[in-house]
C-alpha cells in the first residue's frame, strides 16, 4: 500500500480522475448524490479532468456521463467501448469472436444450470436475452435499457459478434464455480473475466480491462503519466484501473482483496466515498 502522506503531497500532480458508477458514484437511489456531484464540480474547476469507466452498456452510462458533465470520452463495457459523446466518436470498439461466443452460450446452457442463468449478449449497444427473466427485468430495469428476446441466442451470432457476454445468476457459488472452470479453459490471452458484482459473470475481449481503458484517456489522449491519474471503484473489475493509477482508491464496501490493492480505502457510496477521497487528495 503507498504511503497516504506522500500521496496526499502530490494531490497537486493530479490531471485525471476515473470514476465507476455502481457502488462507487451511484448507489441503491441509481443516482449521482448532490454531495458527489459538487466535489465532482469542485475538481474541475482546478482543471482537473473527469471520465467515467464502468462495465454498464454505453447508453445506460450516457446520462451518468452527462450528470458529471465530462468532455472526455466515456469507456463502457469494462472498456471494450469507448465512446465520446460529445462528437460521437467510436475509440475502440473490441469484441468477443464469435467462436468463443458459441462455445461461452453451450456453456450457460447445460442443463444442470440452465434455468438457473440468466444469459445477456451485447451487439451494438443493445441487449439480446433468450428470455426476459425475473434477473434479466430487474438489470433493464435499473441500467435504463430494453432487453430484446430472441429465443435462441445462437441465431443473433449468425451478423453478429457481441461486445460482452453476462451471465447473471442469484446464487453466488455457482457463479464462483463458473468462474473457475472458465478459467481453466480460457487464458487470459484468449477471454478477459470479471465481476463486477458478485451474481455477474462477465466475459469480453483479452484486451479489455479498466486499466488500458485509463491508459488510453491518461497517455494517448491527455498525454500525461500513470503518476497523474486517480480512480475509484469497488469491485473485482476496478482491480486493473485502481493498480494503474498513482492514487487508487477503493470504496468502503469492496471486496477485501480489492482493498488490498488500493492506495487508500474511503467509505461507502451511501456516505459520499468519492466526495470524501476527492477532498482529501484533491482539494
Amino acid at each position: 500500500m503507498t504511503s497516504i502522506n506522500n500521496q496526499a503531497e502530490n494531490k497537486k500532480d493530479i490531471k485525471l480522475l476515473v470514476l465507476d458508477i455502481d457502488g462507487t458514484i451511484a448507489g441503491h437511489d441509481n443516482q449521482v448524490s448532490d454531495t458527489v456531484q459538487q466535489a465532482i464540480k469542485a475538481v474541475q474547476a482546478k482543471g482537473i479532468q473527469v471520465a467515467i469507466a464502468t462495465g454498464r452498456m454505453y447508453c445506460s452510462a450516457l446520462r451518468f456521463h452527462q450528470d458529471i458533465q465530462s468532455n472526455l470520452p466515456l469507456v463502457a463495457y469494462q472498456g471494450a467501448w469507448i465512446q465520446d459523446p460529445n462528437s460521437g466518436k467510436l475509440h475502440r470498439h473490441l469484441t468477443v469472436t464469435k467462436e468463443i461466443a458459441y462455445q461461452l452460450l453451450d456453456y450457460f446452457e447445460q442443463p444442470q444450470w440452465r434455468s438457473l442463468l440468466s444469459v445477456h449478449f451485447y451487439i451494438n449497444d443493445q441487449l439480446y436475452v433468450r428470455e426476459i427473466t425475473t434477473d434479466t427485468a430487474d438489470y433493464s430495469q435499473r441500467c435504463g435499457v430494453i432487453p430484446l428476446p430472441v429465443g435462441d441466442l445462437r441465431q443473433v451470432l449468425t451478423d453478429n459478434i457481441p461486445t460482452k457476454v453476462l451471465a447473471l445468476c442469484n446464487k453466488v457459488d455457482l457463479i464462483r464455480k463458473m468462474m473457475g472452470d472458465l478459467r481453466l479453459q480460457y487464458t487470459p490471452a484468449e477471454l478477459y473475466m470479471t465481476t463486477s458484482v458478485a451474481t455477474f459473470l462477465e466475459v469480453a475481449n483479452p484486451f479489455v480491462n479498466k486499466g488500458t481503458a485509463v491508459r488510453y484517456l491518461a497517455e494517448e489522449m491527455l498525454g500525461i503519466e500513470s503518476s497523474q491519474v486517480m480512480t475509484i471503484g469497488d469491485n473485482f473489475n476496478d482491480v486493473e484501473m485502481l493498480e494503474y493509477a498513482g492514487i487508487g482508491v477503493a470504496m468502503g464496501s469492496a471486496p477485501e482483496p480489492v482493498k488490498a490493492i488500493a492506495t487508500w480505502v474511503t467509505a461507502s457510496v451511501e456516505h459520499d466515498g468519492v466526495a470524501i477521497a476527492i477532498e482529501k487528495f484533491l482539494l
